[in-house]
């Protein structure tokens, strides 16, 4: 049976090339703002910022 959690799952997608990456779960109740965070991209091959985008394909 799966824990009843207060947490989501959330996608983080480059602001350069809008590819989803990462896959990470937050908080909703302590956290009310979005997550960005300075994470590596295989298709710009740099260090870019993502941000949250809670559309899961």
């Amino acid at each position: 049976m799966a824990k009843k959690t207060s947490r989501i799952l959330l996608l983080l997608v480059c602001t350069q090339c809008k590819s989803q990456n990462y896959i990470t779960a937050k908080n909703k109740i302590n956290s009310t703002d979005k997550i960005t965070l300075k994470k590596y991209c295989k298709k710009c091959k740099a260090h870019t910022e993502h941000k949250e985008s809670t559309k899961l394909k």
